[in-house]
């Protein structure tokens, strides 16, 4: 099934047709089906996905995972919404099962889907009210005869057109699915833990921690994990360190070793004030 999205490869001897005035845009948009196509694979797609959805309520999340991945596979490439939602689904089964590294790049995956969704159709709706203003001026140039009281009066309120209410909708759906994603990810950095997936990990909630549509007990657990994160951060970040410095020693020592000397012989001494290092050299080690 998934054969029907790949795009056609030039012949081995045949150049492909590409060249230096195509811009970004013609090189980059995405190809997409005919509309009845494209209804066809999303609607087996939808069907993958709740057979997937019946087995994650059944708690066999293994299956589950092949069952969404096998949606993933059918849905339109360019459907990043529903890509999306897969992917975020496919990072709670891989939390139920305690596989954080999985969790983390299905969550991302599904976060990075929604940014190229938010940006497409920002520039769509750029493009919108650039047609509008357009017309608008158009009309402008045509004469109005306008009464003195409809000049003085205020303008009637702009109604939320139909378009409006759509844009608005999709809108509410990204975030929802953002913050399920998001939620998935930061447990799975946290849980996984050293000093890269715990900063991660705060990172993730500090960004939800500004989002307005979490339930209750999702932000009960952003503002748990915001005041426990920053220690266990801290603490691998010095674990870590030490070690990297263990390991620099001892390849130091190997390097010093012919010439009599030692990294005993040089000293890192801390300053304080500034939080940066400084280093002095001692020919017969450290005092004692």
């Amino acid at each position: 099934m998934a054969e029907r999205q790949s795009t056609k490869e030039p012949e081995p001897n045949q150049k492909a047709d590409v060249t230096d005035q195509d811009t970004p845009e013609e090189l980059t948009a995405p190809e997409k089906f005919p509309p009845d196509e494209e209804a066809s694979l999303l609607g087996e797609s939808n069907d993958k996905k709740s057979e997937a959805n019946a087995l994650f309520s059944s708690a066999k999340y293994e299956n589950a995972i092949t069952k969404y991945e096998e949606a993933a596979s059918i849905c339109p490439h360019y459907l990043d919404y529903e890509l999306a939602v897969l992917k975020s689904n496919i990072a709670a089964c891989h939390l139920k099962l305690e596989q954080w590294k999985e969790a983390i790049k299905a969550a991302t995956d599904s976060i990075e889907g929604l940014d190229r969704l938010e940006k497409s159709e920002a520039a769509q709706q750029r493009r919108e009210e650039e047609e509008k203003k357009k017309a608008a001026e158009e009309d402008d140039t045509e004469e109005e005869i306008v009464s003195s009281g409809a000049q003085k009066s205020a303008p009637a309120p702009k109604q939320e057109t139909a378009a409006d209410m759509t844009r608005r909708k999709r809108r509410e759906d990204i975030l929802r699915i953002r913050a399920k994603a998001l939620m998935r990810r930061a447990r799975a950095r946290s849980e996984l833990g050293g000093w890269s997936n715990l900063s991660g990990a705060e990172e993730d909630y500090k960004l939800l921690s500004t989002m307005t549509n979490l339930t209750p007990a999702d932000r009960k657990i952003v503002q748990t994990q915001l005041r426990t994160l920053p220690p266990r951060t801290k603490a691998a970040q010095e674990k870590e360190m030490s070690e990297m410095w263990g390991k620099l020693k001892d390849l130091g020592n190997g390097i010093l070793k012919p010439f009599g000397l030692s990294t005993d012989n040089f000293q890192m001494t801390k300053d304080e004030k500034t939080g940066g290092y400084s280093m002095n050299f001692s020919q017969n080690g450290p005092s004692q």
